[in-house]
């Protein structure tokens, strides 16, 4: 197998993807082999001196700045990171293809370059949440602002699918997010949309509001990717503002000092389930290919468990599975009633 970094994408670009493609290469993986995508000259210098076999570079002397303008700039840097590796998969040289670069730049890049899959209308990004009860996974998360109906029905089947194969979990509970639990709530689009759902195979338990996300009352949030992404940032800032409140609160005093001696399992256990690092990256899902996204400042840990993700959606052929799926749910819909 053969995964493609963007070795130019992210806050810490390029030494933790460096790091993280060493480290990968390095634990006896005999049947993995990883192309860093980026400029040759400065990953050169990075590079250890015991470099390890299955690590090649690729040249891209050209970046994408995290500021920069997604379609814009694919047209003018088609020498970027993000351009060559996309192009790479298209051509069938990599399985995979991982950035924490420049989130709309992958998306469009990997929808122009690399297409839908058959029966897909529109990708989605599938970003895994920490629950109560272990993993909640939300889809859209960015990638379509405005969606219609059926495009919610299959963000549904993809999430129930990449939950399956990634989370072990065999039938996973779908909920639509809307402004109330009752089947009459929400807009036009939720309510359409809660008519296909309702009809579909899929275990969906109906209708979820914004608390049951982190509560894990399902295991797939649907919803479009305008609201999933405020939810994700949203979600980020709290998580950021607990562990900081631990931080000063420990520190306060003598008393928070002790407490913490006594609490600190239970704080470092809090603080791996709120560590997106966990969870590596958020695939890309219904495009002809494998497209893990990750965090813009992700660590070399988040890099490796990234990979285990794009391994596992190469290895389990989750492109065909969502095609059969969908094609499955099509000729079900067909069929008199």
């Amino acid at each position: 197998m053969r995964i493609a970094l963007d070795a130019m994408g992210g806050d810490n670009a390029p030494d933790v993807l460096v790091e993280a493609a060493v480290q990968v290469l390095h634990s006896n993986r005999d049947n993995l082999e990883i192309l860093l995508v980026g400029d040759r000259t400065l990953l050169e210098r990075r590079l250890p001196s015991g470099r390890p076999s299955g690590l090649s570079i690729i040249h891209a002397p050209e970046k994408v700045e995290m500021q920069e303008s997604p379609t814009a700039v694919l047209r003018k840097k088609k020498s970027s990171s993000i351009a060559v590796a996309t192009r790479l998969q298209k051509q069938g040289e990599v399985d995979a293809f991982i950035s924490a670069g420049n989130t709309g730049a992958v998306v469009v890049s990997s929808l122009l370059t690399l297409g839908a899959v058959e029966g897909v209308s529109r990708p989605a990004i599938a970003s895994p949440f920490p629950s109560k009860t272990g993993i909640c996974t939300v889809l859209d998360t960015g990638a379509n602002v405005d969606c219609k109906p059926g495009n919610l029905l299959q963000f549904g089947i993809m999430g129930s699918l990449y939950v399956n194969h990634i989370f072990g979990i065999k039938k996973p509970k779908v909920g639509l997010l809307s402004i109330g639990e009752e089947s009459s709530k929400g807009n036009s689009l939720t309510l359409e949309a809660y008519r296909l759902l309702s009809e579909s195979e899929l275990n969906f338990i109906g209708n979820i509001e914004g608390r049951d996300v982190l509560r894990g009352t399902v295991d797939v949030v649907v919803c479009d990717g305008f609201v999933g992404n405020v939810i994700l940032k949203f979600t980020e800032s709290i998580f950021e503002m607990v562990s900081s409140t631990i931080d000063t609160s420990t520190r306060a005093n003598l008393f928070g000092r002790i407490g913490t001696y006594f609490l600190k399992s239970a704080f470092n256990k809090l603080r791996q389930e709120l560590n997106y690092e966990e969870y590596g990256g958020a695939p890309l899902l219904g495009v002809r290919g494998i497209t893990i996204i990750c965090h813009g400042s992700s660590s070399a840990k988040a890099i490796r468990n990234a990979i285990k993700v794009a391994e596992r959606l190469v290895q389990d052929g989750i492109n065909e599975c969502i095609k059969n799926q969908l094609k499955g749910e099509a000729n079900g819909r067909k069929k008199p009633s």
